[in-house]
């Protein structure tokens, strides 16, 4: 399909990538296409995808496919949602295809998001942007809800071919769609290529040296925003590549599979609202937020809303609404410390009391229970300073809060029914599908709201929609096969990390753990994550940090490698099988400002583990203390 006009040396090249292509999927590590939690035990963050594609390339010049080698590959990325194996492969082909550097081709899950990406950036530096199609573009490009909410500019041009494409002051980013994999034209007049193949995502092309500067904000932009095209589509697009043929629109059961989650969703939350279902938490909490912010310039024209959150939470939630705060005019972040000395109830009244008499619209994100320290504040008094009326700085009613819970550490406890604590305060639930709904298997995420949100969630669909961040058809399939469990996992692994506990206790009883008290597990909150302070010395304090910090990485290494298959060194939870051990300073607070952050081990169980053997290793490490 794409040799035609090829001359014979390009040809024999190619024939041989398409060749080695076919070896390595027939050979490729079967956590390539099953697995989301990566080891970063052989990760380097300073070189994601790029030291997986060095040592990729030395296997491709070897003409070295065997299953061994392989599987020897270091982790491409922390996160899946942001890149995995299949996709630097697709990347690293596409690249090779259009003779430029892998790191130029960036996959995405979404068909819009790409564009947002670089609207994005030329937003921040004030450069102009030209959006040229052919054909039509997706149905949920919306140019007037992009311009009016997201603040971005651009001119939109429809053109009958890429000859037609003038040099341009600014950035010229060209859409079009297509049903296989080929080559492009790179016209120099053309920045950016965004090249959608319908189900399966689309591939971003970075054309020309000028616009490399783009590539890690756009890559920043996947990592917060969105998702790369997801392991199995990845795989089609691949075998599709290699065959020479259209992307194969096999009918899925997805309509079905979407009933099953959205009636599962509904029987875990008793929520009143219908679920909308993402392809990551992050998407979700994405859609959240662009949602409350077009209610808000639609409800509340001119005032300013701000996005409160906790500084040292989950790094992706903390920096997505700075992010965001960075791009709207009159959005802003207002700090809110909820761990540790701090009580979430006290700080959410003096933040709210503020920013009532500034007449200003609160969204807050917080997660019950808190990560890593695993607290959950009184629900009434919370449900209370919730409710409370506040008064703006001339006496009149000030806009009552909308409340964002991360509930990701105990998705099955009841906050948002008829009955349940927070159903009279303004509340949307979501929670990060890759822990416990999915049992690892997948990245997608879901969001759900009281009665009093209604309104609201018709925004946040809208938003998930036009970014294209709906639930892969595969994720509703994984989602519908595992959320009837999930309540019963959670039980069972809960169980597993209770007993744990207790015995760190009695071996180690100089360590301070965060977990939840028996009194909070008999209401519900039975997480299966704990948080691990281990037992210091030196004569200041940055030799006891030190100390501290070397003794987390001496456990980790420890229980990786005297139980390699169950225990991982990875960012996980709710896992079907197996434990697992991170810091969440080098983790999950990747971008959280320094003083924020928590080097401390945190561990998660799952349901099904040998657990006796677990408890033997950690006496094994305490008797070298």
């Amino acid at each position: 399909m794409y040799l035609a006009g090829l001359s014979k040396s390009k040809i024999m090249k190619e024939n041989k990538m398409l060749i080695y292509i076919k070896e390595v999927l027939r050979n490729m590590p079967a956590g390539w296409l099953s697995t989301t939690t990566h080891r970063l035990d052989i990760y380097d963050e300073k070189l994601a995808k790029t030291q997986f594609l060095d040592q990729f390339e030395t296997l491709y010049s070897n003409n070295n496919a065997t299953s061994e080698a392989l599987s020897e590959l270091p982790t491409a990325y922390d996160y899946i949602r942001l890149g995995h194996p299949l996709s630097c492969l697709l990347e690293w082909a596409i690249a090779k295809l259009n003779n430029i550097r892998s790191e130029n081709a960036i996959s995405f899950s979404s068909k819009t998001i790409p564009a947002l990406a670089i609207l994005r950036k030329n937003s921040l530096d004030n450069k102009n942007t030209q959006i040229i199609y052919t054909g039509e573009l997706p149905a949920f490009f919306d140019a007037e809800v992009l311009q009016a909410v997201y603040g971005y500019q651009f001119d939109l041009k429809k053109v009958e071919n890429t000859e037609a494409i003038s040099a341009f002051e600014g950035s010229t980013v060209f859409i079009s769609q297509h049903d296989a994999i080929s080559s492009t034209n790179l016209n120099p007049n053309i920045d950016f290529f965004i090249n959608g193949y319908g189900q399966l995502g689309s591939v971003l092309l970075v054309n020309g040296e000028k616009n490399e500067a783009y590539i890690s904000e756009i890559q920043h932009v996947r990592r917060r925003e969105s998702i790369a095209m997801t392991p199995a589509n990845c795989l089609a697009a691949l075998e599709s590549l290699i065959e020479q043929t259209h992307f194969d629109t096999e009918k899925s059961n997805v309509e079905t599979n979407k009933t099953l989650v959205l009636d599962s969703i509904a029987t875990i939350t008793k929520a009143h609202t219908k679920a909308l279902v993402a392809s990551s938490g992050l998407s979700i909490q994405y859609a959240i937020l662009m949602g409350l912010i077009d209610d808000a310039l639609e409800k509340h024209k001119g005032k300013a809303i701000k996005i409160i959150v906790p500084p040292n939470c989950y790094g992706g939630t903390n920096d997505q609404a700075r992010r965001v705060a960075a791009c709207i005019d009159n959005v802003e972040i207002v700090d809110l410390l909820v761990d540790g000395d701090n009580d979430m109830v006290q700080s959410i009244d003096t933040v709210l009391a503020k920013i009532a008499t500034e007449d200003a619209i609160p969204y807050i994100i917080a997660e019950i229970p808190t990560n890593p320290r695993v607290e959950v504040p009184d629900l009434i008094q919370l449900k209370n300073v919730l409710s409370v009326p506040r008064k703006t700085a001339t006496g009149e009613m000030a806009i009552d809060p909308v409340f964002i819970l991360d509930q990701t550490f105990c998705p099955n406890v009841h906050f948002l029914g008829e009955d349940d604590v927070l159903s009279t305060v303004r509340t949307i639930s979501f929670a990060s599908g890759s822990k416990f709904p999915s049992g690892g298997q997948c990245t997608a995420g879901y969001c759900v709201g009281n009665k009093k949100t209604e309104a609201l969630m018709e925004k946040i669909e809208k938003h998930l929609l036009l970014c294209d961040n709906e639930a892969t058809p595969l994720q509703y399939e994984i989602l519908a096969k595992q959320l009837p469990s999930m309540n019963q996992r959670i039980e069972d692994a809960y169980k597993n990390t209770r007993e744990f506990v207790n015995f760190i206790h009695e071996v180690l009883p100089a360590a301070k753990i965060n977990f939840v008290s028996e009194e909070l597990a008999e209401q519900g909150f039975t997480p299966s994550v704990f948080s691990l302070d281990l037992p210091t010395k030196g004569n200041t304090d940055e030799e006891r940090e030190e100390y501290k910090r070397a003794l987390n990485l001496k456990l980790i290494n420890l229980m990786i490698t005297k139980i390699p298959n169950e225990s991982k060194y990875c960012v996980s939870y709710g896992q079907l099988k197996g434990c697992y051990w991170t810091i969440p300073a080098t983790s999950t607070q990747g971008t959280t400002k320094e003083g924020d952050k928590d080097y401390i081990a945190r561990v998660a169980l799952s349901p099904n583990m040998d657990l006796e053997l677990h408890k033997k290793v950690f006496l094994d490490f305490v008797a070298t203390m």
